[in-house]
């Protein structure tokens, strides 16, 4: 144990002395929190209640209601969303400023996400082909499917907005807020189409990216700027929910006449604003945390790997349920999520799922990473978020 737990320490120091002193670490690590919550999240609110031979979803929102401010810790798609539009303003100005063109620039950008999503699609491909010639009912494979591509709507708003990110540079973060209340006061106040909603699935994401593009301009620098998108944001959100009708929880709910998420609702974009102000505000306690190079060594990991995760979780998640059904049905995995004894039996489950990840990790990373770099050349993931360089700060090879 003494020996592992050296060889961890002496690999994570390695990690740390090959960072650029000059790289925002608090980036990284909110980008972490974001993909951890998202995981975490999907993990202990999807169910796949085994029904005779078929398997349905089911969440323990719907049963257990109270159960609502999970959502508010684990949806944290918004923290990515702000993240990602700083990162995107920033990686423009700079190629800009070394006379990369603007193909160029977005070819490099979607090329990180063509590969993972490619080996999802053609897994996917085979696996539905396989289940129903082996004769798995439709509505079974159906369930799987959606469930295993669900995060590719994310990544589909992703490349779009980063598509578009040199328009997006100075836009105002409020003017698509107000698309969102408009919207929404379409939909629920004078009984407008329900297909209205989905234009939120643009301007809502939007909002967070947006405030990404104002940090990166400093416009977000002062503590204050934190504070008042925090306050604002909670602030709102809660009268959304008190008075307005919208549903505490800011996951879909499978059953619910409306879901916050499913199209995106003003009360989840305020709720984002308030995580992004919090975001803010964790800035300068995550670049102190993540000096340990241990801590730092975590967070540079999970950031290599943040696409295979985001993409292969639900993955995991059904491989483990499907093994399980080989032993009948399992409290936590097979079962109808109605109390707190099946809340219980899926944390069990947790590190189960976390293995079946690692093994897609170990399966899948080296084709989504695409071939290795050229020994001494430079990575391009280290020059996209810099701080100013200090004073007489002293250079250290790049990562």
């Amino acid at each position: 144990m003494r020996a592992a737990a050296h060889g961890i320490r002496t690999g994570a120091r390695r990690i740390d002395e090959r960072t650029p002193a000059d790289r925002d670490r608090a980036v990284d690590a909110l980008r972490a929190l974001a993909i951890l919550g998202v995981v975490l999240g999907h993990w202990l609110v999807t169910a796949l209640v085994a029904d005779g031979g078929a398997l349905r979803t089911a969440s323990p929102l719907r049963y257990l209601p109270w159960l609502a401010p999970i959502s508010w810790l684990f949806q944290t798609l918004a923290v990515f969303f702000l993240v990602g539009g700083h990162v995107a303003t920033k990686s423009y100005a700079s190629a800009r400023a070394r006379g990369t063109t603007y193909r160029q620039w977005l070819r490099g950008r979607l090329a990180r996400l063509g590969r993972p999503v490619a080996a999802v699609l053609a897994l996917w491909t085979v696996a539905a082909a396989c289940l129903l010639a082996s004769g798995t009912g439709f509505e079974t494979v159906h369930v799987l499917v959606k469930l295993a591509l669900s995060p590719l709507w994310f990544l589909l708003v992703f490349a779009g907005l980063t598509a578009a990110t040199p328009l997006l540079t100075r836009i105002n973060p409020l003017w698509p807020l107000v698309v969102v209340l408009h919207v929404d006061l379409i939909r629920f106040g004078f009984g407008g189409p329900s297909w209205l909603g989905w234009v939120n699935v643009a301007a809502g994401w939007l909002v967070p990216y947006t405030l990404g593009a104002a940090w990166t301009r400093g416009e977000l620098d002062s503590r204050r700027a934190g504070w008042v998108l925090f306050g604002c944001g909670a602030a709102a959100t809660a009268g959304l929910v008190a008075w307005a009708g919208y549903p505490a929880s800011m996951v879909g709910v499978p059953g619910a006449a409306v879901s916050n998420l499913n199209p995106p609702t003003l009360a989840v974009v305020t709720f984002g604003l308030a995580q992004c102000g919090l975001a803010l505000l964790l800035r300068g306690p995550l670049r102190r945390w993540t000096r340990r190079p241990v801590a730092w060594a975590a967070v540079a990991l999970a950031n290599l790997s943040a696409m295979t995760i985001f993409l292969w979780h639900q993955t995991s998640l059904m491989a483990v349920t499907a093994l399980g059904l080989l032993m009948g049905r399992l409290p936590g995995l097979h079962t109808v999520p109605d109390s707190l004894g099946w809340v219980a039996a899926r944390l069990t489950w947790l590190p189960v799922f976390a293995l079946a990840l690692a093994v897609c990790r170990s399966a899948f990373r080296t084709w989504e990473s695409g071939p290795r770099r050229r020994m001494g050349r430079p990575s391009r993931v280290v020059r996209v978020h810099r701080r100013p360089d200090p004073a007489g700060a002293k250079a250290v090879p790049r990562a």
